[in-house]
């Protein structure tokens, strides 16, 4: 058979396979959720623009330049380097290069939100973000990064070539279906294993108070009645564990699970700050409404406005481009299947090098108490019990017992949230901390600019000490208006200062002082 028949022969392939499994028209659902896409991606950039220097700079916290030259060194060559861990950065790591890209990323993004696309901007928006993605360290280790990357290389396959609007075929939308379906019910499994607070259906008498970054509204949810944080974690399992399978059933049935999914990501947006996960999450429920459901609740006006012309044609080569994807999404399911089947199933983790299919989990664990660090300077002897300690406050993690809880999401402040995690562990597994209070007794401007508040205005203090605390949420009794108590647990590290020779010698270590 000859290649022009084979080419002939895939509009037929289309009709008898494709089209009985979904016959719907998804060109409004193409346009507003590369839309939406757009929104989410240039959060992410406008977050990277504001924080990429103090953490990844040649000068930051963990230097893109310094992680490089070690990776190079342990993969031995060039060629296997750059297989393992692709970046653009292999060409060029300065913080003019950084920047410029983060800048491109930034612009590009804008343009899709605001309705420009093309194929070679969503390429280029997924190569930028895996290239900040592979070098980000543990500043990139959340699985909205990985949930970008792959929902951003599917659209690549949405987006037209031309001015004119890209054909919508539904094989494309099954396979953002797999993602949300993945996404959510991988959720759903790692709770069922991961901690027994969630079936004796207690977690969230907890996770108000414990999660990462609490919200205003945290503190009103927490001090609901116990039956209310029953209730909604039987619903979460209810939401997590079965509406998943409706995403991949008859039309009706998947406007209903989208809708569910959609108000589920609503609340858990209401009652914390997880970035934008949640707000990507609901984007991944567009693919789930064809055209004729969105024309009823979009105006008329922007539904005339995006139909007002005929789409491009299908032609051979993005056809051959989608089976090829189709393809290659069905061949890397087989790990993340593997995983979400397994006892020991693992939260969001890559399988490939280029993050194009991952399995996806959240709060296997909660934590029943709250940890928190919290950074305090002086400049009197840290041995005279009337030194005067002052301390440093954050943008987002709690800190001063009377500062209302941060609204933030879908904004990602990524120091606060890696100090969370530090304040269940110590500071041999979170070296960065301890570059971060060395920058600190410096005085250092891109360390400064990732807190609230320097209590010494610019000032390097003389020693810096890192107590652990015990966080709880006031009672609704409170009189003192905080919305926090707490108690002084232990010193988590410290003091230190700059003459310091173990201090200096830890720095040394990992070549932090170049």
């Amino acid at each position: 058979m000859s290649y022009k028949t084979v080419l002939e022969q895939l509009p037929r392939v289309e009709t008898e396979w494709i089209r009985p499994l979904d016959p719907g028209s998804y060109r409004l659902t193409s346009f507003i959720f590369l839309r939406f896409l757009g929104l989410i991606y240039t959060l992410a950039f406008l977050s990277l623009a504001n924080q990429l220097s103090p953490l990844l700079g040649s000068d930051g916290l963990l230097p893109v330049p310094l992680f490089l030259e070690k990776t190079l060194r342990y993969f031995g060559d060039g060629a296997t380097a750059w297989a393992r861990l692709p970046t653009l950065f292999w060409f060029d790591a300065s913080d003019e290069t950084m920047m410029a890209l983060c800048h491109l990323g930034l612009l590009l993004s804008v343009l899709l939100l605001l309705g420009i696309s093309h194929v070679l901007q969503l390429a280029a928006l997924w190569v930028i973000y895996l290239s900040f993605n592979q070098v980000g360290q543990i500043f990139y280790g959340y699985g909205w990064e990985i949930l970008l990357l792959e929902s951003g290389f599917l659209a690549i396959f949405l987006a037209p070539l031309r001015q004119r609007q890209a054909p919508s075929p539904a094989a494309l939308m099954w396979l953002y279906r797999w993602v949300l379906f993945r996404v959510i019910f991988g959720a759903g499994l790692i709770k069922i294993r991961g901690d027994a607070c969630w079936l004796d259906l207690t977690c969230m008498c907890y996770h108000y108070q414990t999660q990462p970054i609490p919200n205003p509204l945290s503190w009103y949810l927490h001090h609901l009645p116990a039956l209310f944080h029953k209730l909604s974690v039987l619903s979460t399992h209810i939401i997590e564990l079965l509406v998943p399978f409706l995403i991949f059933s008859p039309r009706r049935l998947r406007h209903l699970a989208g809708l569910i999914l959609i108000g589920f990501q609503v609340l858990l947006i209401l009652s914390g700050n997880l970035s934008w996960f949640n707000w990507l999450t609901i984007a991944l429920c567009i693919p789930c409404f064809d055209d004729h459901a969105l024309e009823r609740i979009l105006p008329h006006r922007l539904t005339n406005f995006i139909q007002r012309d005929p789409p491009a044609e299908m032609g051979h080569i993005r056809r051959i481009g989608v089976y090829s994807l189709c393809i290659l999404v069905f061949y890397l399911s087989s790990a993340p299947i593997q995983n979400m089947v397994s006892p020991q199933q693992a939260m969001n983790r890559s399988y490939d090098p280029l993050h194009l299919v991952n399995t996806y989990g959240a709060f296997g664990h909660i934590g029943k108490q709250r940890r928190e660090i919290i950074l305090k300077g002086t400049n009197d002897h840290p041995a005279d019990p009337n030194a005067h300690w002052h301390e440093y406050q954050f943008k987002a993690k709690p800190g001063d017992v009377d500062r209302m809880p941060a609204l933030v999401s879908p904004y990602h402040y990524r120091l606060d949230w890696q100090i969370w995690f530090a304040a269940m562990s110590d500071y041999k597994s979170n070296p960065w901390l301890v570059h971060f209070i060395y920058k600190l007794l410096q005085g250092n401007e891109g360390a400064l600019s990732l807190i609230e508040h320097d209590p010494f205005d610019g000032k390097a203090p003389a020693y810096i000490q890192a107590d652990l605390y015990d966080y709880e949420f006031t009672a609704t009794d409170d009189k003192t208006g905080a919305w926090w108590k707490r108690q002084r647990l232990s010193t988590w590290l410290g003091p230190l200062s700059l003459e310091d020779p173990a201090l200096r010698e830890f720095i040394g270590h990992y070549s932090w002082d170049r």
